[in-house]
């Protein structure tokens, strides 16, 4: 073996020592507060104006689970020791861009998710609120900025399920 692969070898072996004693981990590997082994996720609460969206949270933050920790979903209520549930509490959109008085080009919109999960006696055992940002551009036509702004609603969605599943595992 030669000098310089040994010394590679060391130093790599060094690196990982100094992620494990540091306790570094990867986002979202903790453990379930109060040791819950299996939780059921409720269908979102939706507060906002926005119809339908309350699904495509719901299905997200399942998804989210399923690729992180698929054995703790529960299918029923009735055989999870927690419920996890979210309610879409806020969507706002603000013009970001503009070319005149009256005419935007680009967006942001705004949502806001409250979770909270519950123990059987409904006892709070950790509770949370995401808020993530995105910004869409404004259609020629009302039909191409709806969509637009439900391709932007559906990344948001993805990106609150993965900060909601990493802040319920951070073991802080």
């Amino acid at each position: 073996m030669t000098k310089h692969i040994r010394v590679i070898r060391i130093l790599f072996c060094l690196f990982g020592f100094v992620f494990i004693a540091c306790g570094y981990k990867f986002a979202g590997s903790g453990t379930f507060p109060g040791a819950v082994q299996s939780i059921y996720i409720t269908i979102f609460e939706n507060r906002t104006r926005e119809t339908g969206i309350e699904k495509i949270f719901t299905d997200d933050l399942i998804d989210e689970f399923i690729r992180k920790s698929e054995d703790v979903l529960a299918g029923r209520r009735g055989n999870a020791e927690a419920i996890l549930s979210g309610v879409i509490s806020g969507m706002g959109i603000e013009t970001v861009f503009h070319t005149g008085t009256d005419t935007s080009d680009e967006r942001e919109v705004t949502i806001g998710v409250a979770f909270e999960l519950r123990d059987r006696q409904k006892k709070i055992l950790w509770a949370n609120v995401v808020l993530e940002s995105k910004t869409y551009l404004v259609g020629l036509t009302k039909p191409e900025t709806e969509k637009n702004l439900r391709d932007a609603i559906i990344v948001l969605s993805e990106r609150i399920a993965e900060k909601a599943f990493n802040r319920l595992t951070s073991d802080f």
